[in-house]
């Protein structure tokens, strides 16, 4: 297993800006505030597990916190995300780790390589290949339960699994 260095990355905060449009009652606010409650804590379990491990992170577009793993003897980096949502399954509250590891185009994953990673998806004890449009991504899906170091360990199996994968679709490229 590798060696992983977290990297720091931080997202800027815009300065606050004034509107014109009518300010929403304080009932609206309320409401507001119960309805998102229970997504906020969600997050905010997120960010002290992350940070309760020493990891630094970024929020990203969708809501996600982004890591980067340096792999320092390889001279190589490596994205993964944590999901800043969950999703109910049966009962449970899933909350999903991932780590892209290539491009369908770019890497030239056709329906050979692409079955080579389904059946190499059997093998895995946690985690599989997944697609998000153009991307392949190795995904790993847990209960929302787990405390800081097990998520840290998937992390580090995500991100582990990815960047491999990378080298041996694209060589040396280091995109993801």
């Amino acid at each position: 297993m590798r060696d992983h260095g977290h990297n720091a990355h931080f997202r800027s905060i815009e300065p606050a800006m004034t509107s014109t449009l009518p300010r929403p009652s304080a009932v609206a606010l309320a409401c507001a505030a119960l309805l998102a409650g229970p997504a906020l804590a969600a997050d905010a379990s997120v960010e002290a597990r992350l940070t309760s491990r020493g990891m630094q992170y970024q929020l990203d577009e969708d809501g996600d916190y982004k890591v980067i793993y340096a792999y320092q003897q390889e001279h190589r980096s490596q994205q993964v995300f944590v999901s800043g949502r969950t999703e109910q399954v049966s009962g449970l509250t899933i909350r999903e780790v991932f780590s892209p590891a290539g491009r369908l185009s770019a890497d030239g994953i056709d329906g050979a390589k692409a079955l080579a990673l389904l059946a190499g998806s059997r093998k895995k004890k946690i985690g599989s290949w997944e697609l998000e449009g153009d991307v392949l991504l190795f995904v790993i899906k847990l209960p929302d339960t787990v405390d800081g170091a097990t998520l840290e360990a998937a992390m580090d199996l995500a991100a582990e699994t990815a960047d491999n994968k990378e080298i041996e679709l694209s060589g040396d490229k280091d995109d993801l």
